[in-house]
């Protein structure tokens, strides 16, 4: 039986840990960045979602849980605190593990994910994984304007 040398064994080892590095890379880069996404034809609704809290007349961070999400529960206060900056702002958190239905249908791969809805219910960015702050309040700045924030 034929036996692998041992520089064939290194340069396999170091090729996979090549390639997994540049995976987690990849990932990393594209967790919590507010992706652009305006399309009339996602409309979302407190209704539709199932959510006993109203959503804000100026927009809405909607962010899909699950029960046992550690990241979920620190994205959580982020968008709180968020939409307590803005007037017409509201956070409404979604636990999937109550609507698995909502998953499939919003194609939500992973947990937390956070749409930024506007005040018409149309979806103008998604966040998968935990948002960055600054990138989601300019987000949010852009879609209601500076005029919006609330005051002390």
């Amino acid at each position: 039986m034929p036996t692998m040398n041992g520089f064939a064994s290194l340069a396999i080892v170091l090729g996979l840990v090549a390639v997994s590095t540049a995976i987690g890379l990849l990932w990393r880069a594209r967790t919590g960045r507010v992706r652009n996404r305006a399309d009339a034809r996602t409309i979302v609704t407190a209704a539709g979602v199932g959510s006993p809290h109203p959503f804000g007349p100026a927009a809405t961070l909607l962010q899909f849980s699950t029960e046992f999400c550690a990241p979920c529960r620190s994205t959580a206060v982020v968008l709180g605190e968020l939409s307590a900056e803005r007037d017409g702002v509201a956070h409404v958190e979604i636990d999937l593990t109550e609507r698995p239905e909502l998953a499939r249908e919003y194609n939500i791969l992973q947990t937390p994910t956070t749409f930024l809805v506007d005040g018409s219910g149309i979806v103008r960015a998604r966040i998968g994984g935990a948002p960055r702050r600054d990138d989601l309040r300019a987000a949010l700045d852009d879609l209601i304007g500076r005029s919006h924030v609330a005051t002390a």
